[in-house]
């Protein structure tokens, strides 16, 4: 179950050429690949194209009416090896996923068909997740492109450009028998904008066709004497092939002004970015109209000498704006113009940070330093910033800090407390943590892991501290997602096999939760189109795992017991926990509708919610501390004899149950309760609600009389 459904939106894919397409750039992508003849589309789920893989989802049915086969791969490695249906074949193929650490794990599958070189058009569509609101180590795709001689794609963030460079880069590839990647930021996966379509087209050559009447070539095949040979075939029969095309459909842009003594050089993907700036500097219109020429770099690798060349000959000095490090780009650049013997001054980081996201800030500031040094001209006079005022508080010690963390009623969050309440009886362990929503356990208020090492990377992230004399075990995580996309094989095999004594943990919430709640083998959900319902404690025992316990995770006191059993127990070898709960936001999208509509209908519903009595809360905190549930916050106390604020649980509350869990198992307070919500009730649901009202009234004024006599 996707957090988002594109049902509706799909089939918009269905209209035909002259028709005006509306939407967001994932659907503009699949409708640009349904034009484009692809036969066959993979991919992994990850920011900031995990939707595509949605809308790619939803749209099936439109596909299989086209011949086209579509497949959530295993992993970003089984999409990269899909595209060896186009290296002897005439098939048209796209791949996606997020970017740089999916281009990571499929980078063997990537340099055996950039080596042997394809067919069939081949893309590889990434989300370049880089920046401020990334969720991962800063790296570009730039360097995997050039290593592998791959050429890339950046296109300018609007649908028409989108569309017509996925297009192209099917052309591209098969041009130049090369794959071609196609980067798209997180902006450009979702803006909004139109274009006018094509009809979609059916593949001329199916993989029917390919399956019935295999092809044999050895010198694409990655081996001696053949792979001498392609390093030589890419440079000197790809690269022009590549070169001469680039220039035939003119996938660069020149844009804004078509003379001046300095001019602009970007990348595709940043130039919305850049004519703000423009704007902001009296230098554009708000329609993207520029004066100072614009050189905009919709293939950022390979380069082409004569385009830059024939821009740079007649300007003494170019900004280039290159997001980003190592500058890959004004490197290239300056030895272009070095060769062509021209003088022209590439300026780029000298202006521009270094490292980090090029925000519209960012561009305006270094905008303004080129054209103070190299334009004075273009610098006027420049808006001044309000003067900052002389007795604003340092904000870092005024708003309190807030770290990311798990949902309301995540069923991952009673793991972490089980393991802070172990920890105060056994001491600390090496968390050995993975990548997904559990890796959040490393912020406040739990605190918890060492280090992270990649996606079903937890328990081999731990493996090098298997020292038997040792007298405490390793602690290792590992989400559902992470467990078969690498961990059962990287985690649990290895673990397995080299005998282990340390423990894993696997949260199995149903869903690839971290991604969006796409399905995985081990989710509870009936799916037409995929195979679920494969346990994941099945799996990690028939791989040989035998001390194993499975674990629902809001059962607190049991998934305390549980790790301490692990912890201490005299038994060798790999031990697993698996903890298992449903994701709490998809349960929610689940059943808020169904309730809603059960609701609307008359019918009787009970929901659960649980508070705090503010008369016996002591202001301890703790189960704010041990918990950390974004429901639980604080409220002034009624007791006028006391200062410390109370505990209080706000409506975001979903009565998971996990804060009374908490302090019954951390022996912390009796002032939580459960109370039930009653939507349509029956005459006897109002007769007890009015008893128990006039009771717990009476009582409430004997105790209001008591602390009058207090009040000060």
């Amino acid at each position: 179950m996707a957090e988002r459904s594109f049902a509706k939106e799909v089939q918009q894919l269905r209209i035909g050429a002259g028709a005006e397409f509306r939407g967001e750039g994932i659907l503009a992508v699949t409708k640009a690949l349904l034009q484009a003849g692809v036969s066959y589309v993979g991919g992994y789920q990850g920011s900031p194209i995990s939707h595509l893989m949605d809308v790619l989802a939803d749209a099936r049915e439109i596909m299989e009416e086209l011949g086209i086969h579509f497949e959530s791969s295993a992993s970003e490695a089984a999409a990269g090896a899909m595209l060896a249906a186009s290296v002897n074949y005439p098939l048209r193929g796209a791949v996606t996923w997020k970017s740089t650490v999916g281009t990571n794990v499929a980078s063997d599958a990537l340099a055996n068909v950039a080596s042997g070189g394809v067919k069939g058009g081949a893309v590889i569509i990434v989300g370049e997740d880089y920046g401020e609101g990334s969720s991962i180590m800063q790296e570009r795709t730039h360097a995997f492109a050039m290593k592998s001689q791959m050429w890339l794609l950046d296109p300018r963030p609007n649908l028409t450009s989108i569309v017509n460079m996925v297009e192209k880069a099917f052309e591209l590839s098969e041009a130049s028998n090369t794959p071609v990647m196609l980067e798209l930021r997180v902006r450009a996966c979702h803006v909004y904008g139109r274009f006018t379509a094509k009809d979609n087209v059916r593949p001329a050559f199916g993989l029917k066709d390919a399956m019935e009447n295999p092809v044999r070539d050895v010198n694409r095949i990655v081996l001696p004497p053949a792979n001498y040979l392609h390093e030589h075939e890419k440079i000197d029969q790809r690269w022009p092939a590549a070169v001469d095309f680039i220039k035939k459909h003119q996938l660069n842009e020149f844009l804004g002004g078509a003379t001046g003594d300095v001019g602009i050089i970007v990348q595709g993907g940043l130039y919305n970015t850049l004519i703000r700036a423009l704007e902001m500097r009296g230098h554009a219109d708000s329609f993207g109209e520029g004066k100072i020429p614009i050189y905009v770099l919709n293939v950022t690798y390979p380069l082409i000498d004569g385009e830059v060349v024939g821009f740079c000959a007649d300007k003494k000095a170019v900004l280039l704006v290159e997001e980003g490090q190592p500058e890959f780009i004004e490197h290239e650049l300056n030895t272009i113009l070095r060769r062509a013997d021209l003088p022209t001054r590439i300026v780029g980081k000298e202006v521009l940070p270094r490292a980090g996201e090029y925000t519209g800030q960012a561009m305006i500031d270094g905008f303004d330093k080129f054209a103070q040094k190299y334009a004075p001209h273009l610098a006027g006079d420049r808006p001044q910033r309000a003067p900052a005022v002389a007795n604003t508080p340092d904000l870092s010690k005024v708003v309190p800090p807030r770290p990311a963390g798990l949902c309301t009623g995540c069923p991952e969050r009673p793991v972490f407390t089980a393991m802070r309440l172990v920890e105060k009886e056994l001491g600390k362990h090496h968390v050995s943590c993975d990548i997904g929503c559990h890796l959040f356990s490393i912020l406040p208020p739990f605190n918890i892991g060492n280090t992270t090492m990649g996606y079903g990377l937890g328990w081999s992230g731990a493996s090098a501290l298997n020292d038997p004399t040792a007298k405490k075990r390793t602690i290792s995580m590992m989400g559902d997602g992470g467990f078969w996309h690498n961990g059962l094989t990287s985690g649990v095999g290895n673990a397995v096999f080299n005998k282990t004594d340390n423990l894993l943990v696997v949260v199995d919430n149903n869903y690839s939760a971290a991604t969006g709640g796409q399905d995985i083998l081990s989710s509870r959900a009936a799916n037409k189109s995929r195979s679920t319902n494969h346990p994941i404690a099945r799996a990690i025992r028939n791989i040989g795992v035998d001390w194993l316990k499975v674990v629902r995770t809001y059962d607190l006191q049991t998934m305390r017991d549980t790790l301490k059993q692990a912890l201490t127990t005299g038994e060798k070898g790999p031990k697993v926990i698996v903890a298992e709960s449903e994701c709490m936001l998809n349960k929610q999208r689940r059943v808020k509708p169904q309730i809603a509509k059960r609701i609307k209908s008359g019918a009787r519903v009970v929901k659960e919610r649980f508070g705090v009595d503010a008369d016996t809360c002591t202001g301890d905190h703790s189960c704010i501390r041990l918990s950390g549930c974004p429901s639980l916050t604080i409220r002034d106390n009624p007791d006028p004899l006391r200062r410390d604020p109370v505990a209080a649980v706000n409506n975001d509350c979903v009565g998971c149950g996990h804060c009374g869990e908490t302090a019954h198992a951390a022996v912390l307070c009796p002032s939580f309760y459960r109370a039930d919500i009653v939507f349509n009730p029956t005459w006897w649901d109002r007769v007890r609600a009015k008893v128990r009202g006039g009771i717990i009234g009476w009582l409430q004024r004997q105790a209001d009389a008591r602390r009058a006599r207090y009040a000060v």
